[in-house]
């Protein structure tokens, strides 16, 4: 019984479909111009589902629209009819005669359609509403190498509205540059309002490829209709350009070293301090960008730093940014180097050479950096030692130019010198007998820590160079046998020992360069050492209370 109910209702639910008795066909236009909206309208007098009828078959001959379906009920005279509506828009892509075929529903179907399209030169006055124009600056290109391509939208009238889709090539990249731009030109007499868009397209690998244009479906306020209706109707228009061939070359199989190929590439370096000024153990930062005009970013080169003589290198990991100027890509690519000269006087830095190949030109050139003869400076404390020796060599001739002066005065200068002698041996006896005073007479010949390089090391946040820096000051000021982050850290109070501890995790970081120095700057700055308490003296209770 349940299933019998069941049969009953899918035979009712499917009722309709079977009294479809009729189904017609129609188009808005006939003939119609190339690029322009046909409406193809196919009514049936039963309510169907949507999906009855297939519109596949017209990609063939047609672009075709996602169809809309509507469904409407009429009662007249206690009578009721059913009608299911598709909607579709097609667009010719070349002028001749087409058939729409008959489409079925059931047993009923509709009858064929024969359509005109015309040229849009043989149509009206000559001159279409609506057209697109496209071109590539360059026609031939090599792998890599960004091309400018422009795409010109032209009409007259008024457009409501509209998109264009992006140009496509195989084996290529596709990047919009820049905003659209409006103007307005002549053609044949006729003045249309235009609208331009640029693209950067790079290919990736050589051969002949075309580059397919854009497409632009837009809706255009009716001419005849706005004249007469105050609610004027719509068009809908779709336009395409002609497609372009374009010639990639290969890479030149002799060109030095990677691969780039731009309008412009240069090498700009600049200093951190004054290089007049530079002293051995001082760091120093060098930042060498490299630009380049019609090249992205991800396309500039690494270069490969060695440390030339009388330096210590430490570079960082680059930046690289990209951006558009006047409708052309730009880019750069920054190298840090953080730099301790270990020699001091005359040190060389060799000439910086990167290759590259020029699109303007057509030919091989390379970005250059000039070579450098930089003077260092000595040490703040090898230059107390250097002044000993001087001071040396001339008692020496001091003593010899009073010996050969007179044997008297060399008689009373021996005599002279050794009761001074005879003195300090004794004061230097009784101090012996003194331990703190020998102590503090040892703490006041420590060698003294310049604390500029390690200023300037938390400053440029460079972990190895502030690393090397502290380690010589507490060798220097706290215990020689420190030789690492961590055995300073456990001579040193808080806040400092944290943030030796925090520097020392960062150096065997694979992110060290993203370590700031600043708060270990301030916690070193506010370090006291700290002092060994004072015995108190003994309280002894009172022998009678």
């Amino acid at each position: 019984m349940v299933r019998t109910l069941c049969l009953c209702l899918l035979i009712v639910s499917n009722w309709p479909l079977w009294a479809a008795s009729q189904l017609s066909a129609s188009v808005d236009k006939n003939p119609a111009m190339v690029g322009e909206a046909i409406v193809l309208e196919v009514i049936a007098d039963a309510r169907l589902s949507a999906d009855q009828l297939n519109f596949r078959i017209l990609e063939q001959d047609f672009r075709v629209t996602v169809p809309s379906v509507s469904q409407s009920t009429r009662v007249i005279n206690g009578e009721a009819s059913h009608t299911t509506s598709w909607r579709v828009s097609l667009f010719a892509r070349e002028p001749g005669q087409y058939t729409i075929p008959a489409f079925q529903v059931g047993q009923a179907g509709s009858q064929p359609i024969e359509l005109e399209v015309l040229a849009a030169s043989a149509a009206g006055d000559g001159k279409s509403d609506v057209f697109l124009t496209a071109s590539l600056e360059q026609s031939q290109l090599y792998v890599q190498q960004t091309g400018y391509y422009r795409v010109t939208i032209h009409y007259r009238g008024d457009l409501q509205r509209g998109s264009l889709t992006e140009p496509s090539m195989e084996g290529a990249t596709v990047q919009q540059i820049g905003r659209d731009e409006e103007g307005s030109v002549l053609v044949d007499g006729v003045r249309y309002r235009t609208i331009s868009r640029r693209f950067a397209i790079t290919p990736q690998r050589s051969g002949q490829f075309s580059i397919t244009a854009p497409e632009f479906t837009g809706e255009l306020l009716d001419r005849d209709s706005s004249r007469s209706n105050f609610f004027a109707r719509t068009r809908t228009v779709l336009q395409h350009a002609e497609a372009i061939e374009v010639d990639v070359l290969s890479i030149p199989t002799d060109f030095p070293g990677d691969w780039l190929i731009a309008g412009l590439v240069t090498l700009h370096e600049e200093w951190s301090g004054d290089l007049t000024t530079l002293r051995q153990g001082e760091p120093i930062t060098r930042t060498i960008t490299l630009s380049g005009v019609d090249v992205a970013a991800h396309q500039l080169p690494d270069i490969d730093f060695t440390a030339p003589a009388g330096f210590r290198l430490y570079p960082q990991q680059p930046e690289r940014q990209g951006a558009q100027r006047n409708g052309r890509l730009v880019a750069q690519k920054t190298f840090t180097l953080a730099m301790i000269p270990t020699d001091a006087g005359e040190v060389q830095l060799p000439e910086l050479r990167l290759p590259w190949w020029n699109s303007q030109r057509q030919m091989l050139d390379y970005a250059t950096l000039p070579a450098r003869s930089i003077q260092v400076l000595p040490a703040v404390t090898a230059q107390a030692d250097a002044t000993a020796p001087e001071l040396l060599t001339s008692g020496q001739t001091l003593a010899t130019d009073l010996s050969s002066a007179s044997p008297w005065h060399w008689n009373h200068l021996s005599s002279l010198l050794l009761t001074f002698w005879l003195i300090s041996t004794i004061l230097l006896l009784w101090l012996w007998r003194r331990p703190e005073a020998g102590k503090g007479s040892t703490t006041a010949q420590a060698p003294s820590f310049n604390s500029t390089a390690l200023q300037k090391a938390c400053k440029h946040h460079q972990p190895q160079v502030a690393r090397d820096c502290l380690l010589y000051w507490g060798k220097s000021q706290l215990d020689h046998r420190i030789h690492t982050l961590t055995s300073l850290a456990d001579q040193v109070t808080e806040p400092l020992r944290s943030e030796l501890l925090q520097l020392n995790k960062a150096l065997y970081h694979p992110n060290a360069d993203n370590w700031q120095g600043n708060s270990l700057w301030q916690a070193w700055q506010s370090y006291q050492p700290t002092q060994p308490a004072k015995p108190e003296a003994s309280q002894l209770k009172p022998l009678y209370s």
